[in-house]
């Protein structure tokens, strides 16, 4: 790891990818580079599915705590990030939260809708709060949190993925008539299948650190792997730190 992260630093490689443990590369990158300009936290940012496409949701355990500024700092980096791997969509940012009214939640995160809602930006639209049962909706594609809001939210959405699938796998298994209709839609199983498999939504980005940085899952396999270099590929072609520069 340190080897990889100080190839960045000197300019051999564009870009480090790493399947191992994650805080242990959190640390080693921040040791080895520095934040870009008034950036004062990295995050965790990944790409979740939805109903319309992808979106990009940080924080995801990075930061356990965060002021106003952080989260407004993770806005801009999020917007940058998806329009760095989405060049020709808006990215649409919401916070994360327990209610959708104004008046809902702690005072950081108050304080950070009045900061967005009052600061045009023309590199996201801002679309307030969402809360955790629409982050699958499509009607936001950039989604903003501290990381223990976001990892509790992450841990969820993986358990319930894999709930839902054993349960389909015990009805089309249990019985002749459940085989049968397993095999009557075979074609759409598959694309159900093939929606929430994680391989192809694997490679999270430290985002905030002057050099690119992406976790790979340590325990997915080739194509998980492939998936996660694609993200890197996509990363360094849409010139992603230097949109983080110029938006802050």
């Amino acid at each position: 790891m340190w080897l990889a992260i100080d190839s960045v630093k000197k300019g051999k490689a564009d870009i480090v990818i790493s399947a191992g443990n994650t805080g242990a590369l959190l640390v080693i990158a921040k040791l080895n580079l520095k934040m870009i300009e008034n950036i004062d936290k990295p995050a965790l940012s990944a790409l979740w599915p939805n109903k319309k496409g992808m979106s990009v949701v940080l924080d995801l355990g990075a930061n356990i705590e965060c002021s106003s500024k952080n989260l407004v700092d993770f806005s801009i980096m999020g917007a940058s990030l998806y329009k760095s791997l989405y060049p020709n969509e808006t990215p649409k940012t919401a916070l994360l939260n327990i209610g959708s009214e104004e008046l809902k939640g702690n005072e950081i995160i108050k304080e950070t809708f009045q900061t967005l809602n009052e600061k045009k930006n023309d590199n996201f639209d801002f679309h307030g709060y969402i809360e955790g049962n629409e982050l699958m909706n499509g009607h936001v594609n950039v989604i903003v949190s501290d990381g223990f809001t976001g990892n509790v939210a992450l841990k969820t959405a993986e358990g319930t993925a894999n709930f839902i699938t054993d349960e389909l796998k015990k009805i089309f298994k249990g019985s002749i008539l459940g085989k049968i209709s397993a095999i009557l839609n075979i074609s759409n199983l598959n694309k159900f299948k093939k929606r929430l498999d994680p391989r192809l939504y694997n490679g999270a980005i430290f985002i905030g650190l002057d050099s690119p940085v992406v976790k790979s899952h340590g325990g997915t396999d080739f194509i998980g792997f492939s998936n996660s270099l694609d993200v890197c590929n996509r990363i360094v072609k849409g010139n992603l730190i230097q949109k983080i520069r110029d938006n802050i």
